[in-house]
């Protein structure tokens, strides 16, 4: 029959003596004899999990005799694992909302039924009837906490730290222009390096120093100081504005103070929203600042990303925390000093007016000079705070800055009890939440080439209170060592700035804006007319120093 298949009959091994095959199959042959006891118990079902017996009274029951040592016939499954990925089987994360709902509605049900214990007929419904108009309570007080802390009652909308959207510096113009190669993202800033960048060259000196008081680094936790505040000038000048930078526009192409460069050196570390106004005269930049920003108001707790700060109304908002920080650290700067005792230069103040010269702040500036490369060169007016006598006898320069604690119920950390005991512990805590603002201090401390960068920790003696504070202790770096340990390169940061100048570099005689957007790690430059953030009663005058800017560059 064709086209059916054939049935073959199996061999079948026949063993009159017993049961069993006769000889050992093929496919068997060479594997070793697993060794078995008649004491052994067989009766246990294929458990390849071993979870079955959780009892320890029968976990060994079914063991051999001969040990685990034996693997012959153990059942493996490395093969099948090669090929397994394990997903997330995590629960999902419900939002804080929702969270206490199931336990509130139960409660609600419960008390509807009685009560534990209760009386149905009398009891239950009013107790159910409070326990729900609680539960309504408590989720509108949150509701509207959630409005109050984070705004406009869309929870979806919060940012990191507790933070609702930031606005800008400035508002942003229609008229306003984006530069094709203007927007800067920090991922690609954070990868640019300059490390060509010499040592720079002082083409001049001017001010008066005070000497710093040593008896304050014996200050404590235990035998706190009052902050007193002082009757100081001080003066924030920006790039044109200045008459020595004036004076020395032969010696190279770009202009800026030393906050000004530290704010563009260390932006990726930025979350605020800043604006920098760069102007191209010539072949010369300007990098300034407006005159109404608040670019000179240190920012507290600005790279926190687990602090809720009230951003609505109260002492603890951001700006009025920035006014409160920028107090401190001007009166403590000067509470630190001795007086009488001053270190003179050679050229005096140029901003102080003669009959305000006793009030003015102490304070040097060093004008020095940088090679960038590729014949740029930039000229940057820094700033000493104070002099002070080093180890040697030496005279030391030193920049001195406060940290302020306002509520260590939202920062987490109480200086009153850590600050003694575990210094690094409140440093650190700080290097999080305030990483940009350490971080400009140091790059101000380096490129003025201060000797030492004292800190001192200042906090409020009542956090309801944001008018009296006391010094509790002070901490003294050396800028570039401090600079490594919180992970600042100035190369990279030399980078970034060379790649702004570049950039503006390129483009042709006019204004233009540097501006951090306050939601996005981006900074954009915008061609802004050249009228931009000038009042009608002073373009008069301002033409008239844009023609004597121009004829200086000519000269």
């Amino acid at each position: 029959m064709e086209g059916k298949a054939k049935f073959i009959s199996p061999h079948i091994q026949d063993n009159p003596d017993g049961w069993g095959p006769c000889c050992v199959p093929t496919a068997f042959k060479d594997i070793p004899y697993q060794p078995f006891s008649k004491g052994d118990r067989i009766g246990k079902v294929s458990d390849w999990t071993g979870n079955i017996y959780q009892d320890r009274r029968y976990a060994n029951k079914y063991q051999s005799q001969f040990g685990a040592g034996n693997q012959t016939f153990s059942y493996y499954h490395e093969e099948d694992e090669t090929s397994f990925q394990l997903v997330d089987t995590s629960r999902p994360q419900r939002p804080a909302y929702l969270k206490n709902r199931s336990r509130m509605n139960q409660r609600g049900r419960r008390d509807q039924r009685g009560g534990r214990g209760g009386n149905q007929n009398y009891g239950g419904n009013q107790g159910g009837m409070q326990s729900l108009s609680r539960g309504r309570d408590n989720r509108n007080k949150f509701q509207r906490k959630m409005q109050r802390n984070y705004g406009g009652g869309r929870w979806g909308d919060r940012k990191q730290g507790g933070l609702h959207k930031r606005v800008s510096s400035v508002t942003v113009r229609e008229e306003w222009k984006v530069l094709d190669e203007g927007e800067l993202d920090f991922p690609r800033l954070s990868k640019l390096s300059l490390p060509s960048v010499g040592e720079p060259e002082d083409l001049y000196v001017c001010g008066n120093l005070q000497y710093y008081d040593k008896s304050m680094d014996r200050v404590t936790t235990k035998n706190e100081l009052p902050l007193i505040g002082v009757d100081r000038i001080f003066h924030k000048v920006t790039t044109t504005d200045d008459p020595i930078i004036s004076k020395l526009l032969s010696q190279g192409n770009v202009f800026a103070t030393d906050s000004i460069m530290a704010t563009l050196m260390t932006c990726t570390r930025s979350n605020y929203s800043w604006d920098i106004v760069v102007q191209r005269v010539g072949s010369k930049l300007f990098f300034d600042k407006r005159d109404d920003s608040e670019f000179d108001l240190l920012s507290v707790c600005e790279t926190a990303n687990d602090l809720q700060i009230d951003e609505n109304s109260g002492i603890n908002t951001p700006t009025n925390l920035s006014l409160e920080a920028t107090f401190i650290n001007q009166n403590f700067s000067q509470q630190v000093l001795k007086k009488g005792q001053q270190l003179n230069y050679d050229h005096p103040n140029p901003f102080a007016i003669d009959e305000d010269a006793k009030r003015v702040a102490s304070v040097a500036y060093r004008y020095r000079k940088w090679d960038l490369g590729d014949g740029n060169t930039v000229i940057v007016r820094c700033e000493h705070d104070a002099v002070m006598h080093g180890p040697k006898g030496e005279e030391a320069l030193i920049n001195i800055k406060t940290l302020n604690e306002f509520d260590s119920k939202v920062t987490g950390v109480d200086w009153r009890q850590k600050l003694d005991s575990q210094r690094g512990a409140v440093l650190a805590t700080e290097l999080k939440n305030n990483s940009c603002k350490l971080a400009k201090w140091t790059v101000s401390s380096i490129l003025a080439g201060s000797d030492y960068l004292k800190i001192g920790y200042v906090s409020r003696v009542n956090f309801l209170d944001s008018s009296k504070h006391v010094v509790l202790g002070t901490q003294q770096f050396r800028p570039k060592e401090f600079s490594t340990q919180i992970a600042l390169n100035m190369d990279n940061a030399w980078g970034i700035f060379r790649c702004i100048v570049d950039i503006c570099l390129k483009l042709p005689e006019g204004k233009y804006l540097i501006l951090k957007d306050p939601n996005k790690g981006v900074v954009r430059i915008y061609d802004i007319p050249n009228s931009t953030f000038e009042s009608s009663d002073e373009e008069g005058d301002d033409e008239d120093e844009d023609d004597d800017e121009k004829d200086m560059v000519e000269d």
